[in-house]
């Protein structure tokens, strides 16, 4: 489904979680490895025919046949765009089914953006990207600063039918749960992957 997650298993290290970023349907399974200790830094550093063992799957994921129809807005932060990405890729597939696409995606730099080279292809497709870093400092970068959920109140009041799908840490879910919420969202119009 879109949005689960792999369990991972690679020589040496204890098995790890990383996100499908893959659609389904897709040929490949992709998964974004930041580049941190353990399994992740093995994974980063692999070369092609190096062994990765997929020993489970897990999580929910997003039930898209559920939303046909409906807006779908994605709110992700950091690396949570990936298990986003699998449900936009899976929605994009099909998208005569659903309505508006929005993509909300916030980092701490520009630098930080995953899939930069992915972007213009959504946009082309319709989708309504905006982005926000939390730490302009040093940068070069004229969007808005600040945290991804402060997107929200620009984009909802055009949407006639929306769901939100989130991914990120605990707290900007939380908060994005409860600024959604306050909006009038309903509990089972705010999705997360697990």
């Amino acid at each position: 489904m879109p949005g689960q997650v792999a369990i991972l298993g690679v020589a040496g290290e204890d098995p790890a979680y990383f996100a499908f970023a893959s659609a389904p349907e897709d040929r490949d399974l992709e998964v974004l490895v930041k580049q941190k200790d353990g399994a992740s830094r093995v994974i980063y550093d692999l070369c092609v025919g190096d062994k990765i063992e997929l020993l489970d799957v897990c999580g929910r994921g997003f039930l898209l046949d559920e939303m046909i129809g409906r807006d779908l807005v994605f709110v992700a932060m950091g690396t949570g765009v990936a298990p986003l990405r699998s449900a936009l890729r899976h929605v994009l597939n099909r998208k005569k089914d659903f309505g508006q696409l929005v993509v909300l995606y916030g980092a701490r730099t520009p630098d930080d953006f995953c899939y930069r080279d992915e972007t213009e292809d959504w946009e082309a497709a319709g989708v309504e990207l905006r982005q926000v870093i939390s730490r302009p400092d040093g940068h070069d970068w004229s969007g808005p600063t600040g945290y991804v959920q402060s997107l929200l109140d620009h984009v909802l009041p055009d949407l006639s039918s929306p769901v939100a799908l989130i991914c990120g840490s605990r707290e900007m879910i939380d908060q994005t749960r409860e600024r959604l919420g306050k909006m009038g969202f309903k509990p089972d119009e705010i999705l997360t992957n697990y």
